[in-house]
């Protein structure tokens, strides 16, 4: 990996992180509608794997789906309209913070029904296969969506027809606030991949890298027309399930104290950054540079956010099924 794959993947992370801290805080004053559910410690699983994907690549998210819309090029001010409800939004103000699309980029949608994604990007890799490209597709999804039949039926057709599609678990140890290990029978999800005959990867959710190599490694074997794979990315959320909700309080709430002190010391965005700088890799006014004009990026969302016009009434009948 050179070093300019590296800074791409680090921007990412960085996107990603810089954005949610801002999203945080609006949600906490009351200025977004709706709920949140922030990606803030998984930027590393999001980052690696969509650095290893094309353009014209798919993915389909879940309903804490900001970071992998901004890592498969998402834009700032869209995203930011959206989540204020507003018409320049990507779904002009309808879908808000659970349901973000755009096709350009090949962000199918996120999606707020746990393990609603899944059936949809085997929809995307049958038709990358149908079409004859080299297309690939990728579904995130939790450690909780993996309980979900269509876990099941997603990953046993894939696995029949030899689709291209990468199912990546973002196993952050809870399922809103029920830890895995009460529902799920078995220590690592990637087993499961045995019962389909697919390859089952565990990864390092909190090291870009790692997540990369496993990527890769996964979408060439797809591009190869040899199916899909099963990667575990071994992660955890640093707040609650979504934005309001106290996951640590004193003694513990669901999650214990100490739970809190290794998501803080397995920080990826702090990791990816020792990399870089034992490594002498990227000089840190570059970096410096660089999450400055992020955090400028952000701020002008915001403003184009505010300045943003409402739906009009009339536009509640366009763009729905009936």
């Amino acid at each position: 990996m050179n070093n300019d794959k590296i800074l791409d993947i680090y921007t990412r992370m960085l996107r990603i992180r810089r954005f949610e801290e801002q999203v945080g805080t609006l949600f906490g004053q009351g200025q977004l509608p709706g709920f949140v559910h922030l990606y803030i410690g998984q930027e590393a699983v999001g980052a690696g794997v969509c650095a290893t994907l094309r353009d014209d690549d798919y993915i389909v998210s879940t309903h804490r789906g900001h970071g992998h819309v901004i890592a498969k090029g998402g834009n700032f001010n869209r995203m930011m309209a959206e989540l204020f409800g507003k018409r320049d939004g990507y779904c002009k103000g309808k879908g808000g913070s659970m349901h973000i699309a755009d096709f350009s980029i090949g962000m199918l949608g996120a999606c707020g029904i746990v393990g609603g994604g899944l059936p949809m990007a085997v929809g995307a890799g049958l038709s990358a296969k149908y079409r004859g490209t080299d297309q690939v597709s990728v579904s995130f999804f939790g450690d909780g969506a993996s309980n979900e039949g269509s876990f099941h039926e997603s990953i046993n057709l894939a696995a029949v027809m030899k689709l291209p599609v990468i199912f990546v678990c973002e196993n952050n140890q809870y399922g809103e606030f029920t830890p895995m290990e009460n529902v799920t029978g078995v220590r690592d999800i990637a087993l499961r991949a045995q019962g389909y005959g697919i390859p089952g990867v565990i990864a390092d959710g909190t090291d870009a890298i790692a997540m990369y190599d496993a990527a890769s490694e996964a979408v060439a074997r797809a591009r190869r027309g040899e199916g899909p794979t099963l990667i575990e990315a071994k992660t955890h959320r640093k707040s609650g399930h979504s934005e309001g909700e106290k996951a640590f309080l004193g003694g513990g709430v669901y999650r214990k104290d100490d739970e809190f002190a290794m998501a803080q010391a397995k920080d990826p965005l702090t990791i990816m950054h020792v990399k870089i700088m034992e490594g002498n890799l990227i000089s840190p006014d570059v970096l410096e540079e660089l999450d400055q004009s992020i955090q400028q990026e952000v701020k002008d969302a915001v403003v184009f956010a505010r300045q943003s016009p409402e739906p009009e009434l009339e536009s509640i009948y366009e763009d729905g099924w009936v």
